[in-house]
């Protein structure tokens, strides 16, 4: 199996847990700082991929730092990772924790590219249309770039709607140019 997809089982069953606590979007900010610290923290990514540690205290001592942060049935989620040797997982479960919380919340990330900065109501109605047009609720992630020379260029999974001017250039001289011949 790919990682990606045991990734996504382990956050299948953590978003369960979350949803029965009445609390996903807490429940992700303990998750993606937990993910945070194995990516950052040198000393505990150590630890948690240390064979000679076992897996029994690696569980004991993860409980001990997290007793009083975490609800308990997070921390046996988390020894239950470490259980099936998954700690190192944890970024990627987490990952795919929000990208599945998108999916059940009918959200949708969309990156959008302008030329210049856009004011509030620009930012409003673009989110507005998108979210309409989508039937989603759309998170904008907004990125400049004066080489599109105007327009926008909207960006959701794979899917790519060029509206740029530097998009409609180049198609007016591929035109002009199979015309002449």
């Amino acid at each position: 199996m790919r990682e990606t997809t045991i990734a996504r089982n382990y956050a299948e069953a953590l978003l369960s847990l979350a949803q029965k606590a009445n609390d996903p979007h807490g429940w992700g900010k303990m998750v993606s700082d937990i993910a945070s610290a194995v990516g950052t923290d040198l000393t505990l990514r150590r630890f948690l991929e240390s064979p000679k540690v076992s897996a029994q205290q690696k569980s004991e001592i993860l409980a001990k730092a997290l007793q009083d942060r975490v609800p308990r049935i997070l921390v046996r989620y988390l020894q239950a990772l470490i259980k099936n040797r998954r700690q190192m997982m944890i970024p990627v479960i987490a990952t795919e924790y929000f990208a599945l919380l998108d999916v059940v919340e009918n959200r949708v990330h969309a990156d959008v590219t302008l030329a210049r900065e856009p004011s509030k109501a620009d930012q409003t109605m673009i989110k507005e249309r998108l979210g309409s047009a989508l039937k989603k609720d759309v998170v904008t992630h907004v990125r400049i770039d004066p080489a599109i020379l105007g327009g926008v260029i909207v960006k959701i999974g794979d899917t790519v709607m060029d509206g740029s001017v530097r998009k409609r250039l180049t198609t007016l001289r591929s035109r002009l140019v199979t015309s002449r011949l």
